[in-house]
């Protein structure tokens, strides 16, 4: 297959992983909107609610990606995820790698070579993205608490 269908192909997994993601955040904030505890009476359990299920929704978002980048790396052609010490990473070595390019912080132990690097660059945006999303709500959600209190 000419390289060129291998970076197409990434290009249209990223896109498919990132209206993926972006569907089970939102989702997941409806969700979370509907069913958390009424702020007066389970104030605590309101909150840790919350911050779990939105850590809970991150680690799928990171495993998300994780699993794309170890199917895919089982073809060469798509490229190679460096510094795992291994010819091709391992589910556990994709995933770190995914956790580290979704929260951006980029430990450098690894790097992508070959047409992963589409998939690579756009996680970076997309966690960036979703995180954000994530403080922002929990920070509506804190400011229903503390209006409550007065």
């Amino acid at each position: 297959m000419p390289i060129e269908d291998y970076y197409w192909i990434a290009g249209g997994a990223t896109a498919l992983l990132t209206v993926a993601c972006v569907l089970l955040h939102n989702e997941g904030l409806s969700f979370l909107s509907d069913h958390l505890p009424f702020p007066k009476h389970y104030q605590r359990r309101r909150m840790a609610t919350l911050i779990l299920s939105l850590l809970a929704l991150h680690i799928i978002e990171i495993w998300l990606f994780g699993i794309s980048y170890y199917y895919l790396l089982m073809d060469p052609g798509f490229g190679n995820i460096q510094g795992t010490g291994t010819p091709r990473p391992s589910l556990v070595d994709s995933v770190y790698y995914s956790a580290a390019v979704y929260t951006t912080v980029g430990f450098g132990d690894l790097y992508p070579t070959g047409a992963i690097r589409v998939m690579t660059g756009t996680q970076g945006i997309v966690g960036l993205t979703l995180i954000t999303w994530s403080a922002s709500y929990t920070f509506l959600e804190m400011s229903k608490v503390w209006n409550d209190r007065n």
